[in-house]
């Protein structure tokens, strides 16, 4: 039942975030292949289907059609369960290969604009123009602070928010 209302409310998110679309620039190149396999949530904004989550993954893995493939998965400390949701990830415009659209419910397509990614994808900044949402992932279950901080100041020069912005606990044995 959780996540069918994570994909109820993501395809709202996607219905009233394009309704709120600002500009937000986002990488000149990002090679697929080398984004692809699981990255750790390390803090995002907060946001109604990833509430009571923790450990937060999500996993990328490209399609033979071009398409990407996204498994996202998370420990909810409410009912004590893993939860895990499917979707699928594209690329509408090559010219523009920092602006991904994903769908947890087709036809709906969410944001997911890759704002700054690390040159060795070992760390990405990830955001929607609305500014709603934004997340930072990594490699590795836990980022330099010093690169946290630079992360912090480039979403903030973008115009987020981030007096709300929540570590992500990454405590479980996955």
């Amino acid at each position: 039942m959780k996540l069918y209302q994570i994909l109820l409310v993501f395809m709202s998110f996607s219905l009233f975030n394009c309704a709120q679309k600002k500009e937000l620039t986002t990488e000149n190149f990002v090679d697929l292949t080398k984004y692809s396999g699981e990255w750790y949530e390390i803090a995002r904004l907060p946001n109604s289907f990833e509430k009571n989550l923790k450990c937060v993954t999500a996993n990328y893995s490209l399609k033979d059609n071009g398409g990407v493939l996204v498994v996202n998965k998370g420990f909810n400390t409410e009912n004590e369960k893993w939860e895990e949701a499917t979707g699928n990830a594209k690329v509408p415009n090559p010219e523009k290969p920092g602006e991904i659209r994903v769908s947890f419910f087709r036809p709906f397509y969410g944001d997911y604009y890759i704002i700054e990614l690390d040159s060795n994808y070992e760390h990405v900044l990830v955001g929607s123009p609305s500014r709603k949402y934004l997340w930072i992932l990594a490699r590795t279950k836990e980022l330099n602070s010093e690169v946290y901080k630079n992360y912090i100041n480039i979403a903030k020069s973008k115009g987020f928010d981030l007096s709300t912005l929540n570590k992500t606990i990454q405590d479980c044995n996955i």
